[in-house]
């Protein structure tokens, strides 16, 4: 597999390898040893599946004191996925990687513990996976204003689909520390 270092410290671009002919096509989407060398070493506690229609944007989540390393790839369609830095104290606060994740390039995006995350649907129909470092809390859960003009992350969608809460979340500016 490909691994690729973003500008956020820790966040991968993981390309694996997907060996395929006129029947179809095979990949490892996990294999602890080899992601070990690429540096993600918390043990995953939780699988996560979720399917989205076109324009759903799901995001920007975090976890304020239980925070979750996410290993999220898509088996299904195409999402733009996005990582933020939300640490105060880090020299990247404030900035983002964003990549496209689809059925055809069998990317993955890893993002540690600490970053706020969200995706919107490019295709039709996309179905998400994740693999978590810990449990979801739902008392625990944070959010970042999805187009919050201080981070100023360009959604390929101008008029996505939320949820009621992704609607109200605050502005970086706004965040309380943990």
């Amino acid at each position: 597999m490909k691994v690729v270092e973003t500008a956020l410290p820790g966040v991968l671009i993981i390309e694996p390898k997907a060996f395929g002919d006129h029947r179809g096509f095979f990949l490892e989407t996990f294999q602890v040893e080899r992601y070990r060398e690429a540096g993600i070493t918390l043990p995953f506690v939780q699988d996560n599946h979720s399917r989205s229609q076109r324009g759903v944007l799901r995001g920007l989540h975090f976890q304020r004191t239980r925070p979750q390393g996410k290993l999220v790839s898509v088996s299904r369609g195409a999402v733009y996925d996005v990582a933020v830095d939300i640490d105060p104290a880090s020299a990247t606060y404030g900035q983002f990687v964003g990549v496209e994740l689809n059925d055809d390039n069998h990317r993955q995006m890893w993002i540690p513990p600490g970053y706020a995350h969200g995706f919107c649907v490019l295709s039709e129909v996309a179905d998400f996976q994740y693999k978590c470092t810990d449990f979801y809390f739902p008392a625990d859960e944070g959010g970042l204003l999805w187009n919050d003009p201080d981070v100023g992350i360009p959604w390929p969608i101008t008029e996505p689909q939320l949820s009621a809460k992704d609607i109200d979340n605050p502005r970086l500016r706004d965040l309380k520390p943990t």
